[in-house]
């Protein structure tokens, strides 16, 4: 089967370059020169060619040091579109090719700076653009995200929370899929949660969030996706952007994103780096009771993170003709962290009398690097709306925790040394085959396969030195675990519309092979299991500014490889985060429905929501006698959440934006542990007010406050977290360049604040992952202005399968 489809695969790929190959080549040119009304030459502006009888993009060039272009074409009638940054846009209407070249001479360009901030406004993309299953937000729109990473970016999506450990959750669930531009990748692979802060924002074009995902999509993900789609140009000519920034706690980064294109080539190139180095702290207390026992102790936590993260990636697209396109990128990303941990724990007996003091350091290296490499093929035929797409990728990534130790006691000469070591090595290998095939005036069938294959190894052991001063491995914190990840899927998918009736309909098929190898211990645990994923679209079109939403989608979410580590980490002495090789996989069926309400100054976005969860995966906590507390996540409950959720944005002047979003839900999970009933039933929400206004034509001021209520869980209670945003943004060069300064946590008040209560057992603990922050950015544009989307066309498709 696998040799089969390799054969087909590659059949396809040489027949389409072979047609390339025997199509005529382009005989003819239109040539001309670009200058100002001062006669000085336009240098490096873009122009480009479409076709008179349907404006199809033909082809396009870049003007030279002189301001001459040259465009090859075929016979035909045309016309000609001229842009560039500050001058007016150029339209050559009738051109005409038949049997010799044209020369249109000079051409003049006019400047008028008031018309272009015109246009720019006119021009804006909307913050939030609604599609059939999913919405997208334009990163750029919120003065908040400028100079911030991918974690900082979610953060202030609507209905995603990131917690102080850098995990995403969306409408309260931590079982979100991420993918980039569509697809997995590397860069978010072992761990999300670190893995975001090093991405940079001023690489990222939009968010896209899918909380009921179609059968083009795998079905991994309870709650839905979040695509972070990655900025790309293809206009022609030289384009690209220059962005750095400085922060303090210390916070500087630069990157770039450029492409030039020419004729049948366009190359692609973009770069970030960021040097991060931020303080954190929290404190605790907890308490034991037991018959024959009891003990309170409280920590303080005080930890230093920072490090340097990389990011570089390079592509080129390769035009074949107007039906063939092949793409190949390549990306690598390195980073090395810092970070350095002191924890004071004060032990009292039952009286609240402090017995003693104890202080445990942590010194943490940890580097990490990522490779990948995509290789796609995409074919469009004549009919429109009929396409054919291939995707090749391979990922290697290896990471390294290598963390020293020391625990002392006040008062006491003897202290403990001890170091742990954890090392991830993976590698991923990816196969995608998508087609769509139109039917009629506005259907069409869609198909495609998907087969990859993910191996993984982790190694951990934690040592500690004897009094002879050796080095000797703790039995219980050692083990080797290989874990390979081996998944087949195929989907079947048809949508039509029906007047003002939409539907869309799919059905997927995955077969999981899993297979988990703890080396040391010996256990093994094999899984092999098939599934079926409906899923179901409605869209009614209620009037012109209305439209009705409903969908429905079966899911699942299988646990991650260091949910299975039965170890973690060795920061705490005293806290112990263990996976658990034996979780099963969670099922999900979800529905939801819409309604988007278009007005004259805005839009509202209205949902409601319901998801019935089984095998739903709790983090339990329990402490022994001796002070020693663990938490393991298992299957503990079945679960059921209703949710309503809305998205505003509104323009009450052109000059004053706002945006408003929340979700109100309520959670009810129930289950059994050690013959325990655990039970929680909940009401909460998550809400964010955004007012952007624009002063002088040029300066705009944002302000945005972030509110989470308290939430109860299966053993306790999450607090209130709220914290609000600045920003001041002037473009500045005659729009070419724009500095943006903004304050993130303005008042300190970011911190995660939870309470666990158990039968003779409490628990009271805060933190804050990172104090507040000031930044100063600074962006140059070259030959793209600030509001234009910067693309003739877009290949970010979401077209996972």
């Amino acid at each position: 089967m696998k040799t089969a489809s390799l054969t087909l695969l590659i059949f396809l790929f040489n027949l389409s370059f072979l047609r390339a190959q025997q199509e005529p080549l382009t005989t003819y040119s239109i040539t001309g020169k670009l200058v100002e009304t001062n006669k000085q030459p336009v240098l490096f502006a873009s122009v480009a060619l479409y076709s008179s009888a349907d404006s199809t993009l033909i082809g396009g060039a870049t003007s030279d040091e002189k301001g001459n272009f040259v465009i090859g074409t075929d016979r035909g009638n045309y016309f000609l579109k001229v842009t560039y940054l500050t001058l007016d846009e150029k339209i050559v209407p009738d051109i005409s090719i038949e049997n010799q070249g044209v020369n249109l001479g000079v051409i003049v360009m006019k400047a008028n700076a008031q018309e272009l901030e015109e246009v720019l406004v006119k021009g804006e993309k909307s913050q939030m653009e609604l599609q059939l299953d999913k919405r997208v937000f334009n990163v750029g729109k919120d003065l908040s995200n400028i100079g911030s990473n991918a974690s900082d970016i979610l953060n202030n999506m609507p209905s995603v929370t990131v917690d102080v450990d850098g995990n995403v959750a969306l409408r309260g669930s931590q079982n979100v899929r991420i993918l980039i531009d569509g697809k997995q990748s590397g860069m978010v692979g072992m761990s999300p949660a670190d893995a975001l802060k090093m991405i940079p924002g001023d690489l990222i074009e939009s968010i896209e969030i899918i909380t009921n995902p179609s059968s083009r999509y795998d079905a991994e993900g309870e709650v839905g996706i979040l695509n972070i789609v990655m900025k790309k140009n293809i206009r022609y000519g030289l384009n690209g952007s220059f962005t750095g920034t400085a922060g303090y706690p210390s916070n500087f980064g630069g990157s770039f994103n450029i492409n030039y294109r020419k004729k049948k080539v366009n190359l692609t190139a973009n770069y970030g780096n960021i040097y991060r180095n931020g303080p954190g702290r929290g404190t605790s207390r907890q308490e034991y009771s037991s018959a024959d026992t009891s003990f309170v102790y409280e920590q303080d936590n005080r930890r230093n993170r920072g490090g340097y993260s990389n990011s570089f990636s390079v592509g080129m697209d390769y035009f074949l003709n107007d039906q063939n396109t092949l793409t190949g990128t390549l990306s690598y990303r390195k980073s090395r962290n810092k970070n350095n941990t002191t924890l004071e724990y004060r032990d009292y007996d039952f009286n609240n009398t402090l017995t003693k003091t104890v202080i445990r350091t942590e010194l943490e290296k940890e580097p990490r690097a990522n490779f990948e490499a995509a290789l796609n093929y995409n074919k469009t035929f004549e009919r429109k709306g009929q396409s054919l797409a291939l995707t090749a990728k391979y990922i290697l990534s290896d990471e390294t925790e290598a963390s020293k130790y020391n625990e002392s006691t006040l008062g006491e000469e003897y202290s403990i040394a001890q170091r742990s070591f954890n090392t991830e090595d993976e590698k991923n290998i990816l196969f995608q085959l998508d087609y769509i095939h139109p039917f009629g005036k506005s259907g069409k069938f869609e198909t495609g396969l998907k087969s990859s294959i993910r191996m993984l190894d982790n190694d951990f052991s934690v040592h500690q030195q004897n009094e002879e001063m050796n080095w000797i491995i703790l039995p219980e914190f050692d083990n080797r675990l290989a874990y390979d990840e081996k998944i087949h899927a195929g989907y079947l998918m048809a949508s039509n519309e029906f007047g003002k009736f939409f539907v869309q309909a799919g059905l997927r098929g995955e077969y999981s092979d899993i297979l988990s190898e703890l080396k040391k211990t010996n256990i093994v645990n094999h899984r092999r299991y098939f599934n079926l994923f409906p899923s179901l679209h409605l869209s009614y079109k209620l009037e012109d500014m209305q439209t009705l939403q409903l969908s429905y989608s079966y899911r699942l979410s299988r646990p991650s490889f260091r949910d299975l580590l039965p170890f973690s980490n060795f920061s705490d002495s005293r806290v112990f985060r263990a996976g658990n090789p034996l979780l099963n996989p969670e099922y999900t069926h979800s529905f939801e429905a819409g309604h988007l309400l278009n007005m004259e100054k805005g839009t509202l976005l209205s949902s409601v929501y319901y998801r019935h969860r089984l095998g739903v995966v709790e983090r339990i906590t329990s402490m022994d006698s001796t002070g020693f507390t663990r938490i393991t996540p298992i299957n503990l409950s079945t679960g059921d959440s209703y949710g309503f959720e809305f998205n505003l944005s509104y323009d009450p002047f052109a000059w004053w934006k706002w945006t408003a979003n929340a979700n109100v839900f309520r959670s009810i999970n129930e289950g059994v542990y050690q013959d325990k009933i655990l039970k929680s039933d909940t009401y909460s929400w998550t809400s964010r007010v955004s007012s952007k206004v624009t002063l002088f034509n040029n300066l705009d001021f944002q302000s945005a406050f972030n509110y989470r209520a308290p939430r109860k869980t299966t053993q306790g209670r999450d607090l209130a977290q709220y914290f609000i945003d600045l920003g001041l943004s002037r473009d500045v060069l005659k729009g070419r360049a724009t500095v943006t300064a903004s304050v993130r946590d303005l008042f300190n008040s970011r911190k995660q604040r939870r309470i666990i209560e158990n039968a003779g057992y409490y628990s009271k603990s805060e933190f804050q992952w990172r104090a507040r922050q000031f930044l100063v950015t600074f962006s140059y544009r070259l030959n793209s202005s600030k509001e234009k989307s910067g693309k003739m066309n877009d290949n970010n498709d979401d077209d996972e399968s």
